[in-house]
């Protein structure tokens, strides 16, 4: 039952990406008054592509980053579509658009268009907006406080506007994908040729190999990016040295590499030296043009002053209860989109739909010491796990998932769900092609019926 002393809410959110949306589709449900400040033109989040990445650092390495999109042109989902969408907005097939299961990234955008317009969120974002300071009203001698309330300073980019607002609550979902984490690696700074990280990759036609330059490029990690960019750079360079941490690959990747014979396998670096020549821990080594490092991403909140009591150390961000609320600031301050490994936008959602009833009263959050008791004792199961401290957010669970969602009575994943994902899953370990050849049709069945009976309900509804 919601309280019976219930005041809407300010409510800030950061960011206009699939979080944020849904953060603000959910908040003003429960009757919060919502503001969404998003730095770009148009929605999306991660999903905006944007091509122009000139001047922007090769490495990622400058404090404030130009472009926020990590997308490559030829990046597609890796989850089938039927698996993705909100609840009560299936992402489904558009006649005239990508129809494809796995479809490339512009159709996610479109979708995601297609979800603010449908729910007339537009009206609630401040487009072309930075954020450059959130931090509390009174300093740190409210920290706990029922009032507490957050300054929120912005600046309209075009016109150089400078706003300085207070808030109820913030809910930050500026995404975890901008900002490039980089490995340690002996003779890096020294080396003279291009590097670059994946951040700043978009097309495959700069490194063409034309005119004899017989452009060499080492791809750093075999992580999904550095799955794809190398098979997109195959057609253009001379050769490609894929460096992974373990030689253990799967068969899907094994079978794209015996079928060019310019893309080859390594192992680990060992280090960089001057003119070029980059020494693998195996004793072999090869002399390249460019180094593209597709290590992940590093969460960065630049913008947030908590008084130190949230930190990230070692892309741990935190103490997070629940990857949420940080115990003492809760729930006035919140994260929406910090786990991976998650099906995104249903977790996104279920994040939500918390964060908008604990701020109108309809639920309550534990103690901040039996808050604090959770977290440490998440954090030593990870450990014990053998779990390092940088994949602290990746969950990888679905039973985490539902039981996150019984917070707020949100629904369970359908075992269709899961199986359609466990499915992709083997198929990508097999055959990297497997976005064009992926076959569930009895899962299918079951997911179409069901995105079906939501299409009706939308239909039916005065939304």
């Amino acid at each position: 039952m919601a309280s019976e002393t219930y005041q809407p809410k300010n409510v800030c959110v950061i960011g206009a990406g699939p979080s944020g949306l849904v953060a603000a589709r959910e908040l003003r449900k429960e009757g919060h008054r919502v503001v969404v400040l998003e730095q770009n033109h148009e929605v999306g989040g991660q999903w905006l592509y944007d091509p122009n990445v000139e001047g922007e650092d090769p490495l990622g390495r400058s404090p404030t980053l130009k472009v926020h999109s990590s997308l490559y042109s030829s990046l597609r989902i890796i989850s089938p579509r039927e698996s993705m969408g909100f609840t009560d907005f299936p992402f489904a097939v558009k006649k005239g658009r990508d129809m494809r299961r796995f479809p490339g990234h512009t159709e996610l955008l479109l979708y995601l268009k297609d979800f603010c317009d449908w729910f007339g969120l537009r009206e609630l974002i401040r487009f072309n907006t930075r954020v450059s300071y959130v931090g509390m009203l009174d300093g740190d001698h409210v920290v706990g406080c029922k009032d507490l309330k957050w300054v929120v300073r912005s600046m309209e980019k075009k016109a150089e506007i400078f706003v300085e607002e207070v808030f109820d609550a913030v809910v930050v979902a500026s995404g975890h994908y901008s900002n490039p984490r980089l490995p340690s690696i002996k003779g890096m700074d020294a080396w003279k040729r291009k590097q670059m990280h994946s951040h700043i990759y978009r097309v495959p036609e700069p490194f063409r190999d034309e005119a004899r330059q017989y452009i060499v490029v080492v791809v750093v990690a075999n992580s999904l990016s550095g799955q794809d960019i190398s098979i997109d750079l195959v057609a253009v360079a001379k050769a490609i040295y894929l460096s992974a941490r373990s030689l253990d690959i799967s068969k899907g990747l094994s079978k794209v590499i015996s079928k060019h014979e310019n893309l080859h396998l390594r192992p680990q670096i060992e280090s960089l030296q001057e003119d070029g020549k980059v020494l693998f821990v195996d004793g072999s080594w090869i002399t390249a043009d460019t180094i593209i490092y597709c290590t992940g991403y590093s969460y960065t909140f630049s913008f947030l002053d908590t008084k130190g009591i949230v930190t990230v150390d070692d892309n741990r961000v935190g103490p997070l209860y629940e990857h949420t609320f940080p115990p003492s600031l809760a729930p006035s301050l919140s994260f929406v989109g910090i786990p991976k490994k998650v099906i995104g936008f249903l977790f996104f959602e279920s994040q939500a739909k918390w964060i908008a009833q604990l701020l109108s009263g309809k639920t309550t959050l534990p103690s901040r010491d039996d808050m604090m008791q959770s977290i440490k004792e998440f954090y030593h199961s990870r450990e014990v796990a053998g779990i390092p401290k940088h994949d602290t957010h990746g969950i990888g669970d679905f039973e985490y998932c539902d039981r996150y969602g019984d917070h707020s009575g949100f629904p369970h994943l359908e075992e269709w769900r899961k199986e359609l994902c466990y499915s992709a899953q083997i198929h990508a370990d097999a055959d990297l092609t497997f976005r064009d050849s992926c076959d569930d049709h009895e899962l299918l069945q079951k997911a179409f019926q069901s995105n079906a009976r939501h299409l009706d309900s939308r239909k039916k509804s005065n939304i």
